[in-house]
């Protein structure tokens, strides 16, 4: 990873760990939320109580989003997770004008472009939904069991760079607590620090 990358990753991570910005706890109620989709459709979290779900802030323009999806990892992890009849919602809390903002049709394209599989991707343009779950950076990740509980948010992984090389060293969030979940096992990371670009919320 070049220094520039490294300086990159190192002053983006610096800058959304301050503070406490979350709105959400893990073991309590995942807030209900209503969003628009790519295909025109509304979802609802409360429309999929009784499956896990995941929650995934996403902006297309973001190097360390980039990272994720061009190596294939965010969507494996997609693949892997609804195969097992995960619901993957990715959203987008990007403003008008701000980067990573798209309509529908440039997430069809993004989603196209990297064989990603989410169950849905939706616009929280307003970002009243971001701000709802806290949500600070892209990526910036959330798991809610069946019964509508939050068991994990945080980070992807836990090594806060751009470099595809780190992949294959760092632990893998998602799909660990995804499995411990599944296996009735007590989750063993249930938060950590996220890292990434700034959601691009509107003023």
């Amino acid at each position: 990873m070049s220094l520039r990358i490294s300086i990159l990753a190192a002053f983006t991570a610096a800058v959304v760990s301050s503070g406490a910005f979350a709105a959400v706890t893990v073991g309590s109620a995942a807030p209900d939320f209503s969003l628009p989709d790519a295909n025109g459709k509304t979802q609802t979290l409360s429309q999929y109580k009784g499956k896990t779900v995941v929650l995934e802030w996403n902006n297309p323009g973001c190097p360390f989003v980039q990272k994720h999806y061009s190596s294939g990892n965010i969507p494996k992890q997609q693949a892997d997770a609804t195969k097992e009849g995960v619901v993957w919602l990715t959203i987008n809390s990007g403003a008008s004008g701000k980067q990573g903002h798209l309509d529908n049709a440039g997430a069809q394209a993004f989603v196209a472009q990297y064989h990603a599989a989410p169950s849905a991707y939706l616009f929280d343009g307003d970002g009243k939904v971001g701000h709802l779950y806290g949500a600070k950076t892209t990526p910036h990740m959330y798991i809610v069991d069946a019964g509508g509980t939050l068991r994990y948010m945080g980070g992807i992984d836990s090594i806060a760079s751009t470099d595809k090389d780190d992949l294959a060293k760092a632990t893998q969030y998602v799909p660990q607590a995804l499995a411990e979940l599944k296996a009735g096992k007590p989750i063993s990371v249930k938060t950590s620090e996220p890292y990434g670009c700034a959601v691009k919320y509107g003023p």
